[in-house]
């Protein structure tokens, strides 16, 4: 059976994987020989697990470049019986050359479509990048191990499952025992953070809630959340409310951070890419931008923080369970006071209310498009939504049932 997938593996080792009689080398120069990849294995036979990966990455995925390197590099350091193949998604050869002169492994020649769409139907490959690791026996080890190597680099080697609860396990300890202190030690020794021309100690920040803020500049999402984010910045700190939020920059280049930072009247963390990247691995940040709050205590309140500024504005503070839990109580009576059903303007049929319990659930707005949680005037023909408040002043519809 195949480990932590659901991909039925096919027996005859690595050679049933790759038939192929050769695979070009990143430098270009020289075959790198399948017998090469073989005897990389053959060193870890008799170990537990010394997986061969398989990357297939494409030139908008090349974030996961990067760390995949680093990891590569430290294992091979250490011995490891690892080799890493990269199946291309690439449509022309001058972007593929291009794109794998940049990676210190071997890749399927471009040419080899055959081989490529093997691959492919075999491991069920429907979106990119994606990171199948491989036993020496070509059993399937892991599905996805994207995800994995952005958490925790080569220390998520050998990728099977005891090692994923192993790592899963460390966290719970971590985010126990977490407090803003620890939180930034662990990324930054210098304890403070920029606010303007002023230093500002980390500890000035503890006993207050404190949104960490993972954006960059140039970042269309991030741009319209952070116009957003600041006015609700705003509006708190004139309630005189114990709360600061701190940029934690994902720029590639100093510039984009200063401009961002001109952009927001909040504290940023220094503009250096390591701790920045450390924390992105800590909260598993996926994608931007995103709003990780911490509560008083120093503990994580919540990851979701974007959403919830997204549906509830300033009223989401100090973003506990027990303030969302006690928003949706009052939207819930609120929708007692909107119809039925009702016709909106930018959709040809009419829209009927709904809640999580009917059919509702997350979605985008269609004409805010903004987040939507649970109550909505839906189309389910369609797959059209819009807030409640959104088909307001609608014309149309039948009086609310209560």
């Amino acid at each position: 059976m195949a480990r932590d997938s659901e991909v039925a593996p096919e027996r005859g080792g690595i050679r049933s994987v790759l038939t192929m009689g050769s695979l070009v080398s990143a430098s270009g120069n020289e075959n790198v020989r399948y017998m090469f990849l073989a005897g990389a294995l053959c060193r870890a036979r008799g170990e537990d697990h010394r997986p061969l990966l398989r990357g297939e990455l494409a030139p908008e995925m090349r974030d996961l470049h990067p760390v995949l390197a680093a990891a590569y590099h430290k294992l091979k350091e250490r011995g490891a019986g690892f080799e890493v193949v990269l199946v291309s998604c690439d449509e022309d050869r001058p972007s593929f050359e291009r794109f794998h002169r940049t990676m210190p492994w071997p890749a399927v020649p471009f040419g080899d479509l055959q081989c490529k769409k093997r691959l492919s139907e075999r491991f069920q490959v429907e979106g990119i990048p994606r990171l199948v690791v491989l036993a020496p026996d070509g059993e399937v080890v892991h599905a996805d191990a994207a995800d994995l190597v952005h958490r925790y680099g080569g220390g998520a080697f050998p990728f099977t499952a005891a090692r994923v609860a192993e790592l899963e396990a460390d966290d719970e300890r971590k985010y126990a025992s977490q407090t803003l202190e620890k939180l930034f030690s662990i990324v930054d020794g210098r304890g403070y953070v920029n606010g303007g021309k002023e230093q500002v100690p980390i500890s000035s920040l503890v006993g207050k809630t404190v949104g960490l803020y993972f954006s960059a500049h140039r970042c269309a999402p991030c741009i319209k959340f952070t116009a957003k984010l600041a006015a609700i910045y705003s509006n708190l700190k004139g309630k005189a409310e114990d709360f600061e939020i701190v940029y934690i920059p994902m720029d590639k280049e100093e510039d984009g951070y200063l401009q961002s930072c001109s952009d927001m009247p909040w504290l940023a963390l220094p503009y250096d890419g390591a701790p920045s990247r450390e924390l992105a691995r800590y909260f598993n940040v996926q994608e931007i931008p995103m709003l990780v709050v911490v509560g008083p205590d120093g503990k994580t309140v919540t990851r979701d923080g974007r959403n919830l500024v997204n549906l509830y504005l300033d009223m989401a503070f100090p973003f506990t369970e027990e303030q969302i839990r006690l928003l949706q109580e009052m939207e819930d009576e609120d929708a007692k006071g909107y119809p039925q059903s009702l016709r909106h303007s930018g959709h040809r049929h009419d829209l009927n209310i709904v809640s999580d319990k009917s059919g509702g659930g997350p979605y985008i707005c269609c004409e805010c498009d903004e987040q939507g949680l649970g109550w909505a005037y839906q189309c389910i023909a369609c797959g059209y939504e819009i807030h409640l408040r959104c088909g307001r002043n609608a014309e149309g519809g039948s009086a609310g049932t209560g």
